[in-house]
């Protein structure tokens, strides 16, 4: 048997492109999702987290904030300017205190910790964005989009636990 020289780097490009790929995939299939009656409009489940969590996990910091970059300039493609400020807000914030949470050494956040903390720090960051926009009025919506990251969160975290084992066991994710 030869021995086939792995390049590293080549395979990292290859591993964040993927998973940007997938954040991709799932935000379109998101769009395909009506919005319920009594969410706030352009809220949505944040499907696209999946494989933002999948990164935190399996690449560094950068490739992270390469992930959420692209899920924000689908959002500009797709939604306009003002989606792409408030998506490009959440993504890289939650994005950071993400992978801050799962690369800390001292304390254990777990799945589900880490998948609602990136929920409540995406919707908080669009608040901030918000706010610029149209004012102190965007506040009335934080015990809403509260509630709401908690459980887009905790669904984003379950489908990536139970994801996870299967998708290390890809060569170029493993």
């Amino acid at each position: 048997m030869s021995k086939v020289k792995v390049n590293k780097k080549l395979i990292l490009i290859a591993r964040t492109a993927l998973l940007s790929a997938v954040a991709v995939v799932l935000a379109i299939l998101e769009s395909f999702i009506p919005d319920l009656p009594f969410v706030l409009p352009g809220m949505k489940l944040g499907l696209g987290n999946i494989a933002v969590l999948l990164c935190v996990e399996l690449c560094p910091l950068p490739c992270v904030l390469y992930v959420a970059l692209v899920r924000a300039l689908f959002t500009l493609v797709t939604r306009g300017g003002v989606a792409f400020f408030m998506s490009f807000a959440g993504a890289i914030v939650s994005s950071l205190v993400m992978y801050a949470l799962a690369h800390t050494k001292k304390l254990r956040f777990g799945c589900l910790g880490i998948g609602v903390s990136g929920a409540l720090s995406h919707n908080l960051a669009q608040l901030c964005v918000a706010y610029f926009i149209v004012g102190n009025a965007v506040w009335a919506y934080l015990p809403v989009i509260t509630l709401f990251s908690l459980a887009t969160g905790a669904l984003t975290s379950l489908v990536h636990y139970f994801t996870l084992p299967s998708v290390v066991k890809i060569p170029l994710l493993h």
